[in-house]
């Protein structure tokens, strides 16, 4: 498992549990160019934050060996889960799986679990070697299912391989979840008010040096005409949090604006 953050853990209380990270690494050439759109991103940082796990990085990656095997070791080191998406399919540029293998220094070759699962979905004249490709893994992996169209992906130690279909991806994710060991749940609590962000800066700065323990993030925005500024604040601590929320309420109402909630 990775190691948590030191700014992380230094903010969890005795009588909490430790902070869980994870990391997302979105592969694919389709990706950088612009020609596919990333959905996978917003979906697995919002089901690991329901179960206590902060997503602390999201890297998107050329379908490059060097890149994949780089970007794993560095990440599963650092983190307690890291997530691939793309890159297992049956055509030549997906790499991921045989990258992953190499970045374990595992062999990597037909998993005859896989083989089998897609043996049993396709009629036999439509079992072909680009499909049976599917089925190559790195060795000692545990497959993960896939209710969608049966090509597994896979878990080895702290990394799980997924397919970059968002459909499939979110399937194998809602399969996988209950596996995952989370830290306290992260409470968030978002205060909208239409005062510029340049000028709460200053007041949300020593607000956030007075509470460390609560992550306070600013989002401008531009309704109507106006300008205006998301404050978010996010905590495992329910009362810190709204003692933060208190804390963001008299300082729009001290700068002249009212503050609305989300």
């Amino acid at each position: 498992m990775g190691r948590c953050p030191a700014r992380l853990c230094s903010m969890s209380k005795p009588s909490e549990k430790p902070a869980v990270t994870a990391a997302v690494i979105i592969i694919g050439n389709e990706v950088l160019s612009g020609r596919t759109q990333d959905a996978n991103l917003q979906f697995l940082a919002t089901g690991l934050n329901e179960i206590g796990v902060r997503l602390m990085e999201a890297r998107i990656i050329a379908d490059v060996e060097a890149e994949i095997v780089a970007a794993v070791n560095e990440l599963r080191a650092k983190h307690d889960y890291v997530f691939t998406t793309g890159g297992i399919g049956p055509t030549h540029d997906d790499i991921t799986s045989a990258s992953v293998a190499k970045a374990f220094g595992r062999a990597f070759g037909r998993n005859a679990e896989a083989e089998a699962l897609l043996r049993s979905h396709y009629k036999p004249q439509d079992v072909t070697e680009s499909r049976l490709a599917m089925a190559n893994t790195p060795d000692g992996v545990t497959l993960l299912e896939n209710p969608v169209s049966k090509a597994p992906g896979f878990q080895i130690e702290n990394v799980f391989v997924l397919p970059g279909v968002p459909m499939i991806m979110q399937a194998m994710f809602g399969g996988l979840k209950h596996i995952l060991v989370g830290g306290d749940p992260i409470l968030s609590k978002t205060i909208t008010a239409f005062i510029p962000e340049s000028v709460v800066a200053k007041p949300l700065g020593e607000l956030q040096e007075k509470h460390p323990s609560v992550e306070i993030g600013s989002y401008p925005f531009f309704r109507g005409g106006k300008l205006g500024t998301s404050l978010v604040s996010r905590s495992t601590d329910a009362a810190a949090l709204e003692t933060v929320a208190e804390g963001i309420r008299a300082l729009i109402r001290g700068l002249g604006g009212e503050p609305a909630e989300d």
